[in-house]
């Protein structure tokens, strides 16, 4: 992508977040500036586009490490935990992203329109991956951000740029990855339903044969599509989705420890604490309180 078209994007978006903030009156359309890198942050991905307009970031999803720049976009094709934290960004040259939420019903409606080219299915099922921004979608990309000037529009002309934008992309190298979350009996939409069910029922105990019935695959079969996909087992991915609810729940309503480790499916506080300190690095307590005084800290500037 050229820097003119770039950095066109650049300036609406940065209108966008000096007006909104993170949220948009686009639903699903999403910004992020910052003017230091920060330290390591966790969060869940949705199926999404991520578009780097200036600076660099890392996500990191199990074991696997996706680093896109100026220009680059990220999908995200499954619901995933991920750890990420942004890498270039000064007051200078802050770092400007977007993140679109991607409909999964709309790439099966899109699908129904490729007479017969659904077919390609993916050797290997990622539900992470890294690519160019293609050229053919920065005229629709302006146009849908020009509509959140325009919420008069929006209802009637954001369906339409959203669903060309996915077309091209279903057209482009990405067409593999979204194939996967439209096609109702592929890999990548299988093991989506088996993640549907951790993410809504997380305090239970993940049983690996309802998961892989869900699935509708073997025990085995499951385990290693799964772990190809997410970088992670069920326990782990599970584990993951627990600890940052707790974290949360830390945060925003001070309860206490025990009773979070509890209410997330820990019987044991000390183990609760120890797999806490594990993945964020502190224990709960300590983690909440430093948390809270970074945000006093940030918002009173």
């Amino acid at each position: 992508m050229d820097n003119c078209s770039l950095n066109a994007l650049k300036m609406r978006a940065l209108a966008l977040w000096h007006e909104h903030g993170r949220e948009t009156p686009l639903p699903g359309l999403f910004f992020a500036v910052t003017e230091v890198p920060t330290g390591p942050f966790h969060g869940v991905y949705q199926p999404s586009l991520i578009v780097v307009l200036q600076g660099a970031k890392i996500s990191r999803l199990g074991d696997r490490a996706y680093r896109y720049d100026a220009g680059k976009c990220l999908i995200a094709s499954l619901d995933v935990p991920i750890r990420a934290e942004i890498v270039a960004a000064s007051r200078e040259t802050p770092y400007v992203a977007f993140g679109l939420n991607i409909d999964p019903a709309v790439i099966a409606e899109l699908l129904l329109e490729m007479a017969g080219d659904t077919a390609r299915a993916a050797p290997k099922v990622d539900a992470l991956g890294v690519h160019p921004l293609p050229d053919i979608i920065v005229d629709p990309l302006e146009r849908l951000l020009a509509l959140a000037e325009r919420p008069q529009d929006i209802p009637i002309l954001a369906p339409m740029i959203r669903r060309e934008i996915v077309w091209h992309l279903l057209n482009g190298s990405q067409g593999t990855m979204l194939r996967q979350i439209g096609l109702a009996d592929s890999r990548m939409a299988r093991i989506g339903r088996s993640i549907a069910w951790v993410r809504d029922n997380f305090t239970e105990t993940a049983n690996i044969a309802h998961l892989a019935a869900l699935a509708g695959m073997s025990p085995a079969t499951f385990h290693r599509h799964f772990k190809a996909a997410t970088a992670m087992t069920p326990v782990q991915f599970q584990k993951q989705l627990r600890l940052q609810e707790a974290r949360r729940l830390l945060l925003c309503e001070g309860s206490d420890v025990a009773q979070v480790g509890f209410s997330i499916g820990y019987e044991s506080p000390s183990h609760f604490s120890r797999e806490y300190r594990r993945m964020f690095g502190a224990p709960p307590g300590r983690d909440s309180v430093d948390i809270r005084r970074s945000v006093t800290s940030e918002t009173s500037i």
